[in-house]
């Protein structure tokens, strides 16, 4: 088995731990790969390694607005341990890498008889509701800079690096604004020298710098995170 490298995971006691990695398989997501739509039954839950998902809130006639993201810190799927087997939102592929995948027959069954799990992925739904919270907060109060700041800020978090793909149209997607709104906001980003955007290339120059630009959103879901998944 190799080494784990999700933060829950990593979290759990040896034998709880060993457990649901013998229930794990090891799959590759692609990016824009779509993994649940809302209301329907869940096959599958996910622990990123390298990848990471957005979670989308859809609405009848609009694209939808990203209200959360799931990388190595966390799990898609949590919904499972309140007994839920439909997925609540819209999740995508935002970033490739691996990630352990477990049925959700098997791992419902593990959770009813591991306390520990059960325990964590209480404490990790508290962040989930948290960052759903937060973000719709984000979304009614914040200007479009700040809030690409944020975004950039999460996806290099759970990118692992000063890189990542992402086109215009697809933050326009996840923010839920028009692209020229993106284009702008990229632009003064890329003019302060906070990072470097070319066709869909993202490099962050300037960390420190793009936090004083985003939003006191990201804080927050940092500080929810550290406090609760420990």
């Amino acid at each position: 088995m190799a080494a784990v490298e999700n933060h829950l995971i990593e979290l759990l006691p040896r034998q709880p731990r060993l457990r649901l990695l013998a229930l794990c398989e090891r799959v590759e997501l692609v990016q824009s790969e779509v993994l649940f739509e809302p209301g329907q039954t869940t096959r599958h839950v996910y622990f990123p390694l390298e990848g990471f998902i957005s979670l989308v809130a859809l609405s009848e006639g609009h694209a939808g607005v990203e209200v959360g993201m799931v990388g190595r810190e966390g799990m898609l799927g949590a919904h499972l341990a309140l007994g839920v087997a439909t997925a609540p939102l819209h999740a995508v592929v935002q970033g490739a890498g691996a990630a352990w995948r477990i049925g959700s027959a098997a791992f419902s069954k593990e959770l009813a008889a591991s306390p520990g799990l059960k325990r964590l992925l209480d404490r990790y739904l508290y962040v989930l509701m948290a960052q759903l919270a937060t973000s719709a907060q984000c979304v009614r109060f914040h200007l479009i800079g700040p809030r690409l700041a944020r975004w950039l800020l999460m996806s290099q978090d759970r990118a692992h690096g000063d890189s990542f793909h992402v086109t215009h149209e697809f933050l326009s997607y996840m923010l839920g604004v028009r692209r020229v709104g993106i284009t702008l906001a990229a632009g003064a980003l890329q003019d302060g020298g906070l990072v470097r955007y070319h066709r869909g290339d993202f490099t962050v120059l300037d960390r420190a710098g793009l936090e004083a630009a985003a939003c006191t959103c990201y804080a927050k879901d940092e500080h929810a995170y550290a406090e609760q998944v420990r």
